[in-house]
Protein backbone atom coordinates (compact mmCIF):
# COMPACT_ATOMS: atom_id res chain seq x y z
CA UNK A 1 0.00 0.00 0.00
CA UNK A 2 1.28 3.30 -0.92
CA UNK A 3 0.09 6.94 -1.40
CA UNK A 4 -1.22 8.27 -4.57
CA UNK A 5 -1.09 11.39 -6.04
CA UNK A 6 -3.68 13.41 -3.68
CA UNK A 7 -2.11 11.95 -0.61
CA UNK A 8 -4.59 9.59 0.01
CA UNK A 9 -4.01 5.64 0.81
CA UNK A 10 -4.04 4.01 -2.37
CA UNK A 11 -5.49 0.53 -1.89
CA UNK A 12 -3.65 -2.58 -4.73
CA UNK A 13 -6.28 -3.69 -7.48
CA UNK A 14 -6.09 -6.99 -5.84
CA UNK A 15 -6.96 -5.80 -2.49
CA UNK A 16 -10.21 -3.66 -3.42
CA UNK A 17 -13.32 -4.56 -2.94
CA UNK A 18 -15.52 -5.91 -6.00
CA UNK A 19 -18.79 -4.68 -6.53
CA UNK A 20 -20.88 -7.00 -8.35
CA UNK A 21 -23.31 -6.22 -10.90
CA UNK A 22 -27.02 -6.58 -9.35
CA UNK A 23 -28.54 -10.08 -10.24
CA UNK A 24 -31.18 -12.14 -9.92
CA UNK A 25 -29.10 -15.37 -8.00
CA UNK A 26 -29.82 -13.83 -4.49
CA UNK A 27 -33.54 -13.79 -4.78
CA UNK A 28 -35.80 -16.26 -3.79
CA UNK A 29 -38.29 -18.29 -5.79
CA UNK A 30 -41.70 -17.19 -4.36
CA UNK A 31 -43.29 -20.37 -5.70
CA UNK A 32 -40.43 -22.62 -3.72
CA UNK A 33 -41.81 -20.19 -0.66
CA UNK A 34 -45.14 -21.22 -0.93
CA UNK A 35 -44.08 -25.16 -1.40
CA UNK A 36 -42.25 -24.71 1.32
CA UNK A 37 -45.36 -23.39 3.58
CA UNK A 38 -47.34 -26.14 1.98
CA UNK A 39 -45.05 -28.87 2.59
CA UNK A 40 -44.57 -27.82 6.10
CA UNK A 41 -48.48 -27.59 6.86
CA UNK A 42 -49.37 -30.74 5.87
CA UNK A 43 -46.20 -32.09 7.91
CA UNK A 44 -47.66 -30.11 11.47
CA UNK A 45 -50.71 -30.93 10.20
CA UNK A 46 -49.95 -34.99 10.54
CA UNK A 47 -48.03 -34.41 14.16
CA UNK A 48 -51.23 -32.67 15.37
CA UNK A 49 -52.79 -35.72 14.06
CA UNK A 50 -50.77 -38.44 15.50
CA UNK A 51 -50.63 -36.76 18.48
CA UNK A 52 -54.04 -35.92 19.19
CA UNK A 53 -54.98 -39.72 18.60
CA UNK A 54 -51.87 -40.68 21.02
CA UNK A 55 -53.50 -38.13 24.02
CA UNK A 56 -56.82 -39.77 23.10
CA UNK A 57 -55.76 -43.68 23.61
CA UNK A 58 -54.23 -42.25 26.92
CA UNK A 59 -57.39 -40.45 27.93
CA UNK A 60 -59.53 -43.49 27.26
CA UNK A 61 -57.12 -45.32 29.27
CA UNK A 62 -55.47 -47.67 26.26
CA UNK A 63 -52.21 -46.60 26.42
CA UNK A 64 -51.04 -46.91 29.96
CA UNK A 65 -47.57 -45.81 31.54
CA UNK A 66 -48.48 -41.59 32.00
CA UNK A 67 -49.66 -39.31 34.17
CA UNK A 68 -52.22 -38.66 31.32
CA UNK A 69 -53.54 -42.62 31.13
CA UNK A 70 -56.92 -42.55 32.35
CA UNK A 71 -58.09 -38.81 32.30
CA UNK A 72 -61.04 -37.82 30.76
CA UNK A 73 -59.35 -34.33 29.65
CA UNK A 74 -57.31 -35.84 27.34
CA UNK A 75 -59.85 -38.35 25.70
CA UNK A 76 -61.40 -34.57 25.04
CA UNK A 77 -58.32 -32.60 23.72
CA UNK A 78 -56.94 -35.46 21.58
CA UNK A 79 -59.71 -35.76 19.11
CA UNK A 80 -60.10 -31.80 18.65
CA UNK A 81 -56.42 -31.73 18.40
CA UNK A 82 -56.44 -34.71 15.65
CA UNK A 83 -59.49 -32.72 14.18
CA UNK A 84 -57.86 -29.45 13.68
CA UNK A 85 -54.73 -31.63 12.39
CA UNK A 86 -56.65 -32.88 9.57
CA UNK A 87 -58.25 -29.86 8.74
CA UNK A 88 -55.13 -28.10 8.49
CA UNK A 89 -54.02 -31.11 6.18
CA UNK A 90 -56.66 -30.60 3.92
CA UNK A 91 -56.28 -26.90 3.74
CA UNK A 92 -52.39 -27.30 2.92
CA UNK A 93 -52.96 -29.62 0.47
CA UNK A 94 -55.85 -27.77 -1.48
CA UNK A 95 -53.55 -24.61 -1.22
CA UNK A 96 -52.59 -23.43 -4.77
CA UNK A 97 -48.98 -24.47 -5.99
Amino acid sequence: MGQGADGRLQVPAHRRVRRHAPDDRDRQDPEAGAQLMRGLGIALGVLMVLVGALWTGQGLGWIGGSAMSGVEMWAIIGPILAGLGVALVITASRRPH
